[in-house]
C-alpha cells in the first residue's frame, strides 16, 4: 500500500453521544495488488502486485479476550498482515493506493486510536455517494470513532454531468470498471498488509455507495459479514438477481423526505420503494418474527425482524421527515433534515459488531487460505 505525500491527519473529534444500545427502525408493513505506500511515492515493481495466499491463524489462546477488539470474547482469526509494519500511525487517515483489474485505484485508511498488528482486528468498508469522495465522507459519518480499520472506498469517475466519482450498479457508473473486483482486491492487500479479523468485514456506505452495498451483500456475501447502507440508491443496474451463498444481517438507514432517492421509490429511475427493498431481505433471510416497531426518537423509527435464518437479523431505521442525510453528520453530508437523535455510526455498529462471518467460507477459497478456527 502506498501513502500520501501529505501528514497523515487524525481522526476529527466532533461530537459524540454515549453509545447506547439503540432501539433501531419505521413502522414497515413490508412483505417478507497490493496496498502501495503513500500516493506518489515511488514503488519497487512498475507490474500489479498479487497478493500472497492468506493464511488465516487462531488468536493466541494465551492472550486474555479482553485484550482483543473482538467484544463478544471469542477469539478472532487473524490474517497473514499480523506482526508487520502497517505504515502509517494509529489513530491516522493516510490516502493509499493499490492496483484492481489493471487500473490504480485509491482508499483513505483509517487505523484506530491503539491499533496494534498483534490484535485481529474488525474492517468496516466505506462507500461515498456520486461525486463525493472517501475523504469527503470520513469528514461527516464520524466512523473514525469505531474500533475498527476504516477503508473509504473511492470510486471511478463515471458518465453524466461533471467529474463524479461512482459506483459500480448505477446507470451513471464508469463502463467496464469493476467496483466487485475492487472491493475484494482492497479486502485481499488490507489482510495481508494489516492485522485484520476475516470473520469481521462489514460493509456501509451513502447513497449510490450504499446502493453499492447491496451488491456486495449479493455476490461477496462469502467474505462481507453484514451491511449497513445509508440513504441508499439501490439501482442495481447489471445486478438483476440477488443470490447471495448465505443469509447477510442488513440494517438500513433512511429519510422519509428524501427528495434525492424517494423512500417511495423512483420507477422511472429503476429505483424501489426502501420499504421493498428491506422486505426483500426479509424474505431471502427467511425471517420469522416482526416487524417490532418502536419510536427511537420523536423523529426515528426502528422496525426489526428476528427469527432469521442464522440469526441473520434485518432491520430499518426511518427518519421521520429526515432528507437525503447522514443521521448525525459531523458536517453536511446531503440536502434535506438531518437528524441528531441518533448517530449512525453508533447505531450501526451496535448491529455490525457482533456479526460473524461463517468460518467455512474461509475454507476452499484458494488465494485466501484456510481457515485456524471451526466456530
Amino acid at each position: 500500500m502506498s501513502t500520501t505525500t501529505a501528514s497523515p491527519r487524525p481522526a476529527p473529534h466532533g461530537r459524540r453521544r454515549p453509545g447506547r444500545r439503540a432501539a433501531l427502525l419505521t413502522a414497515l408493513a413490508l412483505a417478507a495488488s497490493g496496498l502501495a505506500g503513500p500516493v506518489g511515492a515511488t514503488t519497487a515493481a512498475a507490474a500489479p502486485a498479487q497478493a500472497a495466499p492468506a493464511t488465516y491463524l487462531q488468536a493466541d489462546a494465551a492472550t486474555p479476550a479482553s485484550a482483543h477488539p473482538d467484544r463478544a470474547g471469542r477469539n478472532p482469526l487473524r490474517s497473514a498482515g499480523c506482526g508487520t509494519d502497517p505504515g502509517q500511525a494509529p489513530g491516522s487517515s493516510v490516502l493509499r493506493t493499490l492496483t484492481s483489474d489493471g487500473r490504480e485505484r485509491t482508499v483513505q485508511l483509517h487505523l484506530p486510536d491503539g491499533y496494534r498488528s498483534d490484535r485481529a482486528w474488525p474492517v468496516v468498508l466505506v462507500f461515498h455517494g456520486r461525486g463525493n469522495t472517501g475523504a469527503g465522507t470520513e469528514a461527516f459519518s464520524g466512523l473514525d470513532a469505531l474500533p475498527a480499520i476504516v477503508a473509504y472506498g473511492n470510486g471511478v469517475v463515471g458518465t453524466g454531468d461533471g467529474d463524479r466519482q461512482a459506483w459500480e450498479g448505477a446507470p451513471y457508473a464508469a463502463p467496464g470498471v469493476d467496483d466487485v473486483a475492487y472491493t475484494n482486491d482492497l479486502l485481499d492487500t488490507l489482510e495481508q498488509d494489516l492485522c485484520v479479523d476475516p470473520r469481521r468485514v462489514y460493509a456501509t456506505g451513502k447513497s449510490n455507495g450504499a446502493g453499492f452495498t447491496g451488491i456486495l451483500a449479493c455476490e461477496l456475501s462469502d467474505r462481507i459479514a453484514a451491511i449497513a447502507p445509508v440513504a441508499a440508491a439501490f439501482y442495481g443496474t447489471g445486478h438483476p438477481d440477488c443470490d447471495p451463498a448465505r443469509p447477510v444481517p442488513v440494517i438500513d438507514f433512511h429519510g422519509t423526505d428524501d427528495v434525492t432517492i424517494p423512500y417511495a421509490g423512483d420507477p422511472d429511475r429503476g429505483l424501489p420503494a426502501i420499504e421493498d427493498w428491506v422486505g426483500g431481505w426479509v424474505a431471502r433471510n427467511g425471517c420469522a418474527a416482526g416487524p417490532d416497531v418502536e419510536e427511537t426518537a420523536f423523529d426515528v423509527t426502528t422496525t426489526r425482524w428476528t427469527g432469521c435464518d442464522r440469526g441473520a437479523e434485518v432491520t430499518h431505521v426511518a427518519v421521520l421527515g429526515g432528507g437525503h442525510t447522514w443521521p448525525g453528520e459531523d458536517s453536511y453530508s446531503g440536502g434535506g433534515y438531518a437528524t441528531h437523535s441518533i448517530e449512525a455510526h453508533e447505531v450501526l455498529w451496535e448491529f455490525l459488531g457482533d456479526e460473524r462471518l461463517p468460518a467455512r467460507f474461509l475454507t476452499g477459497h484458494g488465494a485466501r487460505g484456510t481457515a485456524g478456527a471451526a466456530a
